[in-house]
């Protein structure tokens, strides 16, 4: 049964995730670099800090008698997701949400699970959860296959996109995502994908600051949420700076104070897609905290991300004029994910 919680928390966690840009999607008159920092600051400030103060007593104490070298690491693995996170949000901008978020996802899903466990092996004298005791139990198997089948059914899911991409006119393209850009969108994609999986490093080098809530009196479920402010603030420093920046170059700082623009509505969507999207992690957080495999967790919340966009591209006609056959891809590709998911689960049942 705590399975199964665990697999649901991580497919709600996964369900915010892929759906967080939509609110982006009805903004109006705003620059990206102006509703992404808004939208930012809720999601990398302003949630994750009532997320803590509801769940985890004297979480400030927790972090002022933290070691510094697990605050470092997790603020600077979170500086570098940081920089992931930056390039997802051009990615969407550039490919929307089912092409950009299969090249992401692929990458992400695997180096963020399977990275972990291979540097507890390399260089720490952890005896569990690394990739050698992986190799050496039925359900440490079971989960990697799980994880190399989830990046099958994520590649299908980027071929049944590149197909899209060579069927469908540009018209169309432009229609669904209005900046698109393969090119640059790719670029952005494969930076996002490889550097996004440090949120996941950083979850294992705050592992002290889980302990340390746990000690404190916060029930298991929520022990990552301060570990998820100190990661946050790394990626809040990384955004700043850039969309500052884009502000500065483009001349768009008006856009937080230009009436002319529907700006309640303007900043009332930012502020829910930031909402949304810290949600993805407060769920993860649960889900990881049921499962207790960070290798399992990673995979299971990509690959639901993975099938919740796709369905949301669908919905928004992002695959509109496409073949049968371009449609038959991408729904075998789904499949695929999610039986990978079910194997996932099954590894950690056998655990």
């Amino acid at each position: 049964m705590t399975i199964l919680l665990g697999v649901f928390l991580h497919f709600v966690g996964g369900f915010a995730s892929g759906s967080f840009y939509i609110p982006f999607k009805k903004v109006r008159d705003w620059s990206w670099e102006s509703y992404w920092i808004v939208g930012g600051f809720f999601s990398w400030l302003i949630v994750p800090l009532i997320a803590a103060w509801l769940t985890v007593p004297h979480f400030w104490a927790i972090i002022a008698e933290a070691d510094g070298s697990t605050l470092g690491w997790t603020y600077l693995f979170g500086v570098l997701w940081g920089i992931g996170g930056l390039t997802f949000g051009l990615t969407m901008r550039y490919l929307g949400l089912s092409l950009g978020m299969s090249v992401i996802m692929g990458l992400t899903s695997a180096f963020g699970a399977l990275m972990p466990p291979i540097y507890r092996d390399l260089f720490t004298d952890a005896t569990e959860a690394t990739f050698t005791a992986m190799l050496h139990s039925s359900g440490g198997l079971w989960v990697l296959g799980g994880v190399a089948m989830s990046l099958v059914g994520i590649a299908t899911c980027g071929r049944a996109g590149m197909m899209k991409e060579r069927q469908v006119p540009d018209k169309t393209k432009f229609e669904s995502v209005a900046e698109f850009s393969l090119s640059k969108g790719l670029t952005v994609a494969i930076i996002s994908g490889v550097l996004s999986a440090c949120f996941s490093y950083g979850i294992a080098a705050g592992k002290p600051l889980a302990a340390a809530t746990v000690a404190a009196g916060a029930n298991s479920l929520f022990q990552n949420n301060v570990t998820f402010m100190l990661i946050m603030w790394g990626g809040l420093t990384t955004n700043a700076l850039w969309c500052f920046a884009l502000n500065a170059k483009n001349r768009s700082f008006s856009n937080y104070t230009d009436t002319r623009t529907p700006l309640v509505k303007n900043y009332l969507l930012a502020a829910a897609a930031g909402t949304i999207w810290f949600l993805q992690f407060f769920f993860y957080g649960m889900g990881e905290s049921r499962l207790n495999n960070d290798a399992s967790s990673w995979v299971l919340h990509m690959s639901f991300i993975i099938i919740v966009s796709n369905v949301w591209g669908l919905v928004f006609r992002e695959w509109k004029g496409t073949s049968r056959h371009n449609r038959r891809v991408l729904i075998s590709g789904i499949v695929i994910i999610l039986a990978a998911v079910c194997m996932v689960g099954f590894g950690n049942y056998l655990r």
